[in-house]
Order: structure tokens, then sequence, then C-alpha cells
């Protein structure tokens, strides 16, 4: 699942392994769709290459995992992905 914003971030990739019930994962794509930020929705409950990729990258069993340009963040760290994205909020 794609979502899509408005902000023109060039091609900085961005991917949200998630699952439906957690309340972090919900809080990390409102602040992406609130910066009209691009991302691609991996549901890691429902996906178990995703979520064994995930563990290998993060080494955690934990969501929000958040993937921007290759770069790991894990669960919903705002300073570290306003970061990575170059957000001022």
């Amino acid at each position: 699942m794609i979502f899509r914003g408005s902000m023109e971030k060039g091609k900085i990739k961005v991917k949200v392994y998630s699952t439906p019930t957690c309340p972090y994962c919900t809080m990390a794509k409102d602040f992406l769709n609130k910066h009209g930020v691009d991302f691609e929705e991996i549901d890691v409950a429902s996906d178990r290459e995703a979520a064994t990729y995930t563990v290998e990258k993060s080494g955690q069993m934990s969501v929000p995992i958040l993937e921007i340009d290759g770069e790991i963040i894990v669960g919903f760290n705002r300073e570290a992905i306003s970061k990575a994205l170059k957000i001022k909020d």
C-alpha cells in the first residue's frame, strides 16, 4: 500500500513496517502524512518475509520500523525521522 503526500523529496524512499493494531505505527504514518511524505506501508503481521527483514536490519522485534533511503529508524522517533527527511517540525 503506497500513500501519497504532496512533499517533493526527490527520490527518497520511505517504508513503514507496521502492524494494524500498533498505535505508534499510526502516529508515525500520521506524521508522514502531515508532512506530505510519500511512503510504502508494509504490514509485518501478514508478511513474514518483511517481519524477518526488519528483525535482521534493526535487531528489534518491535514496530514501527521506518526505512528512509536505507536508514533504519526504530519506533516513532520524531526527531530522527525529521532529520532523515530534512523536516523542520
